[in-house]
């Protein structure tokens, strides 16, 4: 089911090669790195953590960290994978405190250096089934790229509010909390990749979204820039998508939630159906519009 033309973006995958070599031109003048082999998504993604930590470090005088990352390129992804029906991922779970705000990000994140390690077996198997079942729905080749990295948070309850997130800085991870089920982890590693998949076909197609747009959104109740609207009324869709396929194989109070969740998005979604056509006409590339158009529509007649 999955849907490889609709995720495969050309523009992206330049992107892509050519960030992460001038990543490793700045870490490695003195000679380009091997691609792990995990793919070009995969090796930005990875990229972009010894960017991070390796900027930190500078910043802070640790020499001996700086050093690390100058010879870990990859952060060293490899000693912390965990195999899934897509490829190697790095799923972490750190303390809560590991989680700092830096100086230009109001947003907690997580970086991969030398003191990270895998999650517990518990979590990294639950969410090596959260991505067999997002492949089983179509969602492989968006997870696959932009979900390279998973950093869980807190375990809560069915009917809790899970806060998920990505940052523009560390592109194909995701931050988020779970319910311990992997139907409905599969569901927000699928909203947030998207979330990175947006960001990076905005970047590659050099799509400049007039800030001074604005249009009401139905998921924060206020007017929001089209930049924040689009994201949503890509992200969301993608999960009703998901939901729709993902509920005949469901049962009990999973089905219940999802039933629920989807019932819910429908009514959301229908409003913002005047204006997006609209914001669509800020996407000046046509391959981008007509893949966020397309969504949006699908979505519209679940």
């Amino acid at each position: 089911m999955d849907n490889p033309g609709l995720f495969d973006f050309p523009p992206t995958t330049r992107l892509h090669r050519e960030r992460t070599r001038k990543i490793h031109t700045i870490l490695s003048p003195d000679a380009q790195p091997q691609p792990t082999g995990l793919g070009p998504a995969a090796d930005y993604c990875l990229a972009h953590h010894a960017l991070e930590g390796a900027e930190s470090a500078a910043r802070s005088g640790e020499r001996a960290t700086f050093d690390w990352y100058a010879a870990n390129p990859y952060a060293d992804a490899a000693s912390n994978s965990t195999p899934t029906a897509l490829g190697p991922r790095v799923v972490v779970a750190p303390d809560l405190s590991d989680l700092p705000r830096s100086p230009i990000s109001e947003t907690p994140y997580y970086v991969l250096g030398p003191g990270a390690g895998p999650a517990l077996i518990s979590l990294r198997t639950l969410a090596a089934c959260a991505f067999a079942v997002a492949a089983d729905t179509g969602f492989g080749t968006l997870l696959a790229a932009h979900a390279v990295v998973v950093v869980l948070l807190r375990t809560k309850q069915l009917g809790d509010t899970l806060d998920s997130w990505t940052i523009t800085r560390l592109p194909g991870t995701v931050f988020l909390d779970h319910v311990g089920d992997p139907v409905v982890l599969a569901r927000d590693l699928i909203h947030e990749a998207g979330h990175n998949w947006l960001n990076d076909a905005l970047t590659a197609t050099s799509c400049k979204i007039d800030d001074h747009a604005a249009f009401h959104s139905p998921w924060k109740q206020s007017m929001r820039p089209a930049f924040g609207f689009l994201h949503a009324c890509w992200a969301f869709p993608l999960t009703m998508l998901y939901t729709a396929r993902v509920l005949e194989h469901t049962e009990d109070d999973v089905q219940r939630f999802l039933t629920a969740y989807l019932d819910q998005q429908r009514g959301q979604l229908a409003t913002t159906a005047a204006d997006h056509p609209r914001a669509l006409e800020l996407i000046g590339d046509e391959g981008l519009r007509e893949r966020l158009a397309a969504v949006h529509r699908q979505a519209l007649t679940l």
